[in-house]
């Protein structure tokens, strides 16, 4: 009985023992389990974090030398500009130019009906003729009586009135030579002339038409302007106005140095001219000043009447920050830009904007010399934002370029 039971004892303590070794065998190798999966999402996590980041260009900031313009609307007139009217009264008998025509200062242009005004002159010499022969009689019966009136053969009243003669008829003399010279004025007038050289419009009236009278204003017979030249005119603002003297100086001649450019309304095509005067004062209800540039317009593409945009140069801002527009972001009244720090994370920088210069902005304040700008993808980014930072090639070579 007590063999039995001992041997009992002993199967059942070799059957636990066997149950408790495979029962270790598996926890084990469920724990290996757990341990490998546990590394692997640990690796794959790592992964995705680094996929997450966002990959952005950068330009890194260096200073260089920025020559900013300030952008203007103006119109262009021409620098010499006449209207052609009648000053005297006649028909019109002759039109001696063609619409559009290239004149010069002296031609004649239009012809009114000259016989009155000769008619006037040849009397006006008729009588000035008569006036010096009057003239001549009575010096001579003047210069008679002087000698006569001392030994008494002509009495004192007599040579008076012989003296008296002779000035009127001297006087008669002046007052004809003026009429006459009035009578070759009118007729000159009747050959109406070109006072300045340039380009003729057409004409407003044609042969036979009455002009010039004398109860209503001379009307409008052509116009011309010259083509040695236009003026762009624009108004600058009082802020730009004393950066460009700031810069250049307050006199004209330095003045006259800034530089200028007018680009027609809907063409890409530049003209360079250079600043001609500001004027003496600063309207005080727009706040500016208006200026005029000159341009040689040697083509003619700039045509007197026509809206232009005009850039103005503000001289040149050494040291200078400049980032793409496209990188500029707006937060309500600010402006912002992101920078990778760092560490390759977004941050938010507030910054100060200045003047536009060739498709960049120059950053007054916000930024500093090796800031890395992020360029694009804005939208994706926020303050402490990952970011996989690549340099900008094209931005690079325009910064060397901008700096030799």
């Amino acid at each position: 009985m007590g063999q039995r039971t001992l041997s009992s004892i002993s199967r059942g303590l070799r059957r636990w023992t066997a149950v408790a070794l495979v029962t270790a065998a598996t926890l084990g190798g469920i724990g290996v389990a757990i341990t490998g999966n546990t590394a692997r999402d640990a690796q794959a996590s790592g992964g995705a974090t680094a996929d997450l980041a966002v990959p952005v260009s950068v330009d890194q900031l260096a200073p260089q030398t920025v020559d900013p313009y300030s952008e203007f609307s103006g119109r262009i007139n021409a620098v010499d500009y006449v209207e052609i009217r009648p000053q005297v009264v006649g028909r019109i008998t002759e039109i001696r130019f063609h619409d559009g025509q290239r004149v010069n200062a002296g031609d004649i242009l239009f012809v009114i009906d000259p016989r009155p005004y000769q008619a006037a002159v040849a009397k006006a010499e008729a009588d000035l003729a008569t006036a010096v022969h009057n003239a001549k009689l009575a010096k001579l019966e003047s210069d008679r009586s002087s000698q006569l009136v001392k030994p008494g053969a002509v009495s004192q009243e007599t040579y008076d009135q012989r003296l008296n003669a002779q000035a009127v008829a001297e006087a008669t003399v002046k007052s004809v030579t003026a009429t006459l010279a009035s009578a070759q004025v009118n007729l000159d007038y009747a050959f109406i002339k070109a006072p300045i050289s340039g380009r003729i419009s057409r004409a407003e009236i044609t042969v036979g038409n009455l002009v010039g009278s004398p109860t209503a204003p001379p009307p409008l017979l052509a116009s011309i302007v010259s083509d040695n030249g236009v003026y762009a005119d624009f108004e600058v603002d009082e802020q730009t106005y004393r950066n460009s003297v700031r810069s250049y100086g307050h006199t004209q001649e330095r003045q006259q140095q800034i530089p200028v450019e007018v680009m027609i309304r809907g063409d890409t095509q530049q003209f360079r001219g250079h600043l001609l005067s500001f004027d003496n004062r600063i309207d005080t209800a727009s706040g500016t000043i208006r200026a005029r540039a000159r341009f040689d317009n040697a083509d003619g593409n700039l045509i007197p009447g026509m809206y232009v945009s005009v850039r103005m140069g503000e001289g040149a801002l050494d040291d200078a920050l400049a980032v793409p527009e496209s990188a500029v972001g707006n937060d309500q009244s600010k402006r912002f830009v992101f920078v990778a720090n760092e560490n390759d994370k977004a941050e938010y920088r507030a910054v100060r904007l200045g003047p536009q210069v060739e498709g960049k902005r120059v950053i007054l304040a916000g930024l500093k010399a090796g800031d890395r700008v992020i360029l694009d993808h804005l939208q994706r980014l926020a303050p402490g934002v990952a970011v996989r930072p690549q340099v900008n090639v094209r931005q690079q070579a325009d910064s060397r370029a901008a700096r030799n």
